[in-house]
This record gives C-alpha cells, sequence and structure tokens, in this order.
C-alpha cells in the first residue's frame, strides 16, 4: 500500500532531509511489520538513518518512539485510535507530554 505518511515517490529521507538513496521502513516492524505494509506505515530513509546502529532509527530509541508517534498519528487521522490497538495493541502516544 501507498504510505500514508509521507508523499510518494519519496525522494528525501523522511527523518534528515538527505538525498541519496533511500530505503524503505516499515514503522512497526516484526510482527507487526505485515500490518505497516497492509495500512502504509512505511517511510523512506537514508542509509544512515535506517541502519546506522547508533544515529538510525533501529539503534535510537528516540528517533524510533518518534516514528512510532508520527505513525499511529496518521493511521488514527485516517481510522481510529480504537483500530489501531485493535491492530498494533500498544499505544506509543501515551509517552508524549501534554
Amino acid at each position: 500500500m501507498k504510505s500514508i505518511v509521507e508523499r510518494d515517490p519519496a525522494e528525501r529521507c523522511f527523518l534528515c532531509g538527505a538525498w541519496g538513496q533511500l530505503e524503505k521502513h516499515h514503522i512497526f516492524g516484526g510482527p507487526n511489520r505485515k500490518w505497516s505494509e497492509k495500512y502504509g506505515l512505511t517511510v523512506h530513509l537514508c542509509l544512515v538513518c535506517h541502519r546506522d546502529n547508533r544515529r538510525g532509527v533501529h539503534g535510537d530509541a528516540e528517533k524510533m518512539l518518534a516514528v512510532h508517534q508520527i505513525g499511529q498519528r496518521a493511521f488514527e487521522q485516517k481510522y481510529s485510535h480504537k483500530k489501531f490497538m485493535q491492530v498494533f495493541g500498544k499505544n506509543y502516544l501515551d509517552t508524549e507530554e501534554t
């Protein structure tokens, strides 16, 4: 499915804005990767933001949380909070300050 988070086709890294080679990142990975694909919860990242063990989304917990929150907001705008919880089972927005 086409991403509901970023415009298609992606031309720049979703996180840092770099031009160049981009890789598709499933916002919710592991057992939820198929749901990310189904609902368009993907973004394109440069190699550093995707793969780097310290600075990349997989190695930086703050970046990962930020992307999860962006994904949850996009999903809930299109569907609902109830549907998000049914599919993904975790509220990533609970950690936000109000």
